[in-house]
């Protein structure tokens, strides 16, 4: 079955981590950009990381409810339906959920995946991401503890953040007034990590080097990347190489290749993908709309062209430009052609 198992998800991991190459994680909102995703995955031979926000959720469950927690499950669910046709592994993932969601949104997902387990079946998702980032480190910490400990009961993995990316996706965001030295993480702040979470359960590690949420040209954003390198010199040296820490590379677009592609060296096994995704679905329909423009709407007391504004014949392209771009992805991250489908 092409969603990884828990055990298959460590695997990719350890992979990766070993390999010096890292997943997309792309963010869906439907089974449109579910399917765009996995037949980037698909036709890149590399497996890869689906992830829901809270805003993901919110509106998969419908304008009148939006209950984000209940969203995402209704997406999971149709992804591992939807996952049986590809022949790639996909693990599932939630985005950043702040502190204060956490109860509404985290618990209940973690307890889908402990009854899913008690059916019999694999989780719902391998992983989640708790992004208590805008707490002290050491508040940051305990709450982590206390996820790190739900979530390794159900063999999930967790993702913590320390440190601000700036930028806003998806409801997640800094402030306009952070500090500039918040938008990096320290090597004791790694450490502080690592001392907390390593002897509870396996954890991914969202450090911050400057990355930004959003699109910004190439060069605009200032990327230190020899930051992770510290950070996990300082993490290994006091507890050996075994300690390297798997982490996560957040607001990558507009990020140059040969950048994205150092953090590789250090540690990044996943890299979020969102905006540049959200472009490439949306360029297709605007393409369409603008150039069928009296066959999408009925001008002057016309009556259009039903074959035009019938909304699959623009979202057809919309799938399509999406999962180009995944491909892009998965090139810019080195996993092209390494899945591991059929081997673990």
């Amino acid at each position: 079955m092409p969603i990884a198992t828990p055990d298959q998800f460590k695997q990719m991991l350890d992979s990766a981590q070993n390999s010096n190459y890292a997943y997309p994680a792309i963010n869906c909102t439907s089974i449109l950009t579910l399917n765009a995703a996995m037949k980037g995955f698909t036709e890149s031979k590399s497996d890869g990381i689906i992830q829901f926000s809270t805003g993901a959720g919110q509106f998969a469950s419908g304008l009148a409810n939006k209950d984000a927690a209940y969203g995402c499950i209704v997406l999971a669910e149709a992804a591992h339906i939807l996952a049986q046709q590809y022949d790639v592994l996909i693990a599932m993932n939630t985005d950043h959920c702040p502190p204060n969601n956490a109860e509404t949104f985290l618990k209940p997902l973690i307890q889908a995946t402990a009854e899913r387990r008690g059916r019999g079946q694999t989780n719902l998702f391998q992983n989640h991401m708790l992004d208590a980032s805008n707490l002290s480190l050491n508040d940051n910490m305990a709450l982590s503890q206390e996820y790190l400990h739900m979530c390794a009961e159900q063999e999930i993995v967790l993702e913590v953040e320390a440190g601000v990316v700036g930028g806003e996706e998806d409801g997640a965001h800094g402030t306009e007034n952070t500090p500039e030295e918040k938008l990096y993480t320290t090597s004791a702040d790694m450490l502080s990590v690592y001392e907390a979470l390593h002897k509870i359960g396996r954890f991914t590690f969202a450090a911050t080097f400057g990355n930004v949420h959003g699109h910004y040209k190439p060069g605009a954003v200032k990327l230190r990347p020899k930051i992770l390198k510290q950070g996990q010199a300082a993490v290994t040296e006091k507890y050996g190489s075994e300690a390297e820490m798997d982490l996560v590379f957040h607001g990558g677009s507009g990020s140059l290749p040969e950048e994205i592609r150092e953090t590789l060296a250090y540690g990044v096994v996943k890299m979020n993908v969102d905006t540049d995704t959200q472009y490439a679905f949306t360029r297709p329909i605007v393409d369409h709309v603008m150039t069928n423009y009296e066959g999408v709407l009925k001008v002057d007391g016309e009556i259009g062209n039903k074959k035009i504004y019938d909304p699959r014949s623009y979202l057809k392209k919309a799938e399509e430009g999406m999962s180009e771009r995944v491909s892009i992805a998965c090139s810019d991250l080195l996993s092209e052609g390494k899945t591991l489908f059929g081997q673990v």
